[in-house]
């Protein structure tokens, strides 16, 4: 039977309700538990996943609504308890925090120290509001949040350009400003390599490799997945790649970006060749057919990093792929990779590695949930929003990936499994001990039943990392697991172990004739790029504390929609406000 509670006027971010749902589903007696806000969006993922009730029609956007699933309606008060205990606990730790918090922009104007970025990670449907606001007040913008339109990012980069600021985001999830983490992190050494990325955890893949071979990063500039989309024209990227080589600390720079809208990559491009520090490019999925002079472009995000880091030093690119030492025999009926990644942009790396090894002999299936599905291969990247939709990142949350584990040895074909476990800022406190009984109960499992399995695991990491990157890996390899350096390493191990090769892209060097452009940026980006960010946090209270930890100073914005969640009049009010020259 359900049960609703309405918690009114009590905003709460989506992310802390989320963890709380699934830590409150497994109380015995209980079915499941479902905490959101109050939003239509949230009353449609409530009814879509069979919890939909009358009571929750009355719910508002600023109401914490819970939806119990239970037989036994004693369990209703010992979750209502258990929803008191958490939010009580949660508004202490804000209290007992580092600095004074806000809740209004002119609060948060005041009580930080030369603001120059807004970190913004709030619902989608207001993030692209607050952006604006954050633009009005002269700042830089990380907008972590996702499901914002394409035709807000267009608007509010173009904005941004004309006043001489950047946009990172929308669904931006890492960038590193003068050594400062934010949002989904890693602890990486500064150092002379300057990284521009519409991808999140190709940026973290390619810092943690060029941190593990002694070498720094002195700004990693996120843009968003979309940034090289035909609408949006890579505003952010050809921003951050100019300021990246007027700044004399950087010596190498490096592009990072899934395939871009063709007419944008020549645009991109024409600005690297305008350039005459080393570049190195990767466009992931597209296979490098050519070399230039001065611009490298990659086939992996292995590659890339490692180039990156041969350059710094002033050697010659050289990379030669790796294979992890396998003692694993596998049946003749074991031909199926699968893969079950947290990190998008390694899942489509995996996903193009297999495609590029077994283009011969394998036909692909079309489906939206899957990066790559075929009648033996299949690479999920499970933070896809067909899996995230009211649940927690896979980053955060193990819930998924034990689930599509155990299914995974179920099925007699399958040779070899692999996982990322990306750590850092943001991420689970220690997610290998989370999968590690999972990993160890499918091998003893494949075992008994005569057969062997090969679970590979990749830990994207440093050593400065909270979780501790080596300790991960110890806790991963007891589990039965084989550890792989990188994913790249990872994915060509499991493509040898089932008879296939990946071939490395044969190049030549080849000259290109370009337009010359304008290398200037505006010099409050260049101040940006060069100090430790005074950072504003609209969002999740853990940005604030990694910022915090990492030496910056940051004001803690406990945002919560104005004028009830009521997206026309908070626009009226917007408008207003800025006309008036006042500040909310």
């Amino acid at each position: 039977m359900l049960y609703t509670i309405i918690k009114e006027n009590t905003y709460k971010d989506s992310i802390v309700l989320m963890l709380l749902s699934n830590k409150l589903s497994a109380i015995d007696g209980v079915n499941k538990v479902s905490i959101m806000m109050g939003t239509p969006a949230n009353k449609d993922i409530f009814k879509s996943s069979g919890l939909g009730t009358d009571e929750l029609e009355k719910a508002k956007p600023n109401d914490i609504v819970i939806v119990v699933d239970t037989d036994q309606e004693e369990k209703v008060d010992e979750v209502k308890e258990e929803v008191e205990i958490a939010l009580k606990g949660d508004s202490d730790s804000q209290n007992t925090s580092k600095g004074q918090e806000a809740h209004n922009w002119k609060r948060a104007m005041e009580l930080a120290n030369n603001p120059n970025l807004a970190l913004i990670s709030i619902p989608g449907q207001y993030a692209a509001m607050e952006a604006e606001n954050a633009l009005n007040e002269g700042l830089h913008v990380f907008m972590f949040s996702d499901n914002v339109s394409k035709e807000d990012e267009v608007k509010l980069k173009q904005k941004a350009h004309e006043k001489g600021l950047l946009v990172m985001g929308p669904d931006c999830g890492t960038a590193l400003i003068h050594g400062v983490p934010l949002a989904f992190t890693n602890n990486v050494n500064e150092g002379d390599i300057g990284i521009v990325g519409a991808s999140g955890t190709g940026i973290q893949e390619v810092t943690t490799i060029i941190d593990r071979y002694g070498k720094g990063v002195t700004n990693a500039l996120g843009t968003g997945g979309r940034d090289l989309s035909t609408e949006v024209g890579a505003i952010t990227m050809l921003d951050s790649i100019k300021a990246l080589n007027q700044d004399p600390k950087v010596k190498v720079i490096t592009v990072i970006s899934k395939p871009p809208a063709e007419e944008v990559q020549r645009k991109v491009l024409n600005l690297l060749r305008n350039i005459d520090k080393p570049v190195v490019t990767l466009f992931l999925g597209a296979k490098p057919s050519y070399q230039e002079e001065n611009i490298y472009h990659a086939y992996t995000l292995e590659e890339a990093a490692v180039v990156a880091v041969q350059l710094s030093n002033g050697d010659k690119p050289n990379f030669e792929p790796t294979t992890a030492d396998v003692n694993v025999v596998l049946n003749e009926s074991q031909v199926g990779i699968k893969g079950y990644y947290s990190g998008g942009t390694l899942a489509s790396e995996a996903a193009m590695l297999v495609r590029d090894a077994f283009k011969d002999t394998m036909t692909e299936e079309k489906s939206e949930s899957y990066v790559l599905k075929t009648n033996t291969h299949e690479i999920i990247d499970l933070g896809d929003d067909v899996y995230t939709k009211g649940k927690p990142h896979p980053m955060i949350d193990p819930e998924k990936r034990i689930e599509m584990l155990e299914k995974s040895m179920n099925d007699p074909e399958t040779a070899v499994i692999m996982i990322d476990n990306v750590i850092g800022n943001g991420g689970h406190e220690d997610m290998a001990s989370e999968l590690a009984p999972t990993i160890k109960r499918i091998l003893d499992s494949a075992r008994q039943e005569c057969r062997q399995l090969a679970v590979l695991a990749t830990v994207v990491g440093t050593a400065q990392d909270i979780q501790g990157y080596e300790k991960q890996i110890e806790i991963l390899k007891e589990s039965g697991a084989i550890i792989c350096k990188t994913n790249d390493q990872m994915v060509r191990t499991a493509i040898q172990l089932v008879g296939g090769k990946v071939e490395q892209p044969i190049t030549d060097v080849q000259k290109f004739d370009y337009t010359e452009e304008s290398l200037v940026v505006d010099e409050k980006i260049m101040s940006f790029i060069n100090m430790k960010p005074s950072v504003i946090n609209i969002g999740l209270k853990s940005f604030t504390e990694a910022v915090q930890n990492s030496g910056s100073e940051c004001v803690q914005f406990n945002w919560r929609p104005i004028a009830g969640g009521d997206e026309k009049l908070m626009k009226v009010l917007q408008f207003l406000n800025y006309y008036e020259g006042g500040t909310i």
